[in-house]
């Protein structure tokens, strides 16, 4: 698998973002967000890396508008295809379910025990599952799938992918921006560090709930 992505996925997309710049951004980063075997961990930095390209050098402009690349663009059009890549697999776990993703899923390397563990995610936390599972390696590329089966309604599901997709962005474009040409270096420090990932998360997710039970519990009528 990772001869695979170093050989074939890293050189495609990194063509494609020369070829057409924010576009190929947009292709590369709706499509990894549901089909697994494309690692945002590199896709993401790599655009980070093409900005820091622009900054140390602005002859290198992005391919379409003919100007430097801009942070702040990459990380807007990044996070629109994103929610644009997670609802194809909503529409996809919706209309298809469970046994459609059992028979084709392994030609884009979705597995059984993944999709497993991604309705754990979502049986467990329901629809908060796509907001928590947009931070998880693996799980973000799966969570629409049990989120369409389960008919979520559309607006709140894009709106917790929007929410769960921009931190986890804005995070990988900064690390290639700084890493530079080293950028494909953060695959390999996030993989080992997936459990943490989902503990901090989790941690997370219970101090959010806890503040907003707190916040929408009655007050005490005595005023004691």
């Amino acid at each position: 698998m990772l001869t695979f992505i170093e050989q074939t996925l890293i050189p495609f997309f990194l063509s494609l973002y020369d070829v057409v710049g924010y576009a190929g951004v947009a292709v590369a980063i709706g499509l990894e967000t549901f089909i697994p075997i494309i690692p945002s961990e590199v896709i993401v930095p790599m655009a980070g890396w093409k900005v820091s390209q622009s900054v140390a050098n602005p002859s290198i402009v992005e391919p379409i508008t003919g100007a430097p690349w801009n942070w702040i663009a990459v990380l807007i059009i990044a996070t629109a295809a994103a929610v644009a890549g997670s609802f194809v697999g909503y529409l996809i776990g919706a209309w298809g379910g469970r046994p459609l993703l059992d028979r084709w899923g392994r030609y884009v390397h979705i597995q059984p025990e993944d999709l497993d563990r991604a309705d754990a995610w979502f049986r467990r936390y329901g629809d908060w599952a796509v907001l928590i599972g947009r931070l998880v390696p693996l799980v973000r590329a799966l969570i629409n799938y049990p989120a369409g089966i389960a008919r979520m309604p559309v607006g709140r599901f894009l709106l917790f992918s929007a929410l769960g997709s921009l931190p986890w962005n804005a995070a990988l474009l900064l690390g290639g921006y700084l890493l530079g040409e080293n950028y494909r270096t953060l695959y390999d420090a996030v993989r080992p560090y997936e459990l943490a990932i989902y503990v901090l998360v989790g941690v997370g997710f219970v101090w959010v709930l806890w503040r907003w039970l707190g916040r929408s519990s009655p007050s005490d009528p005595s005023g004691a």
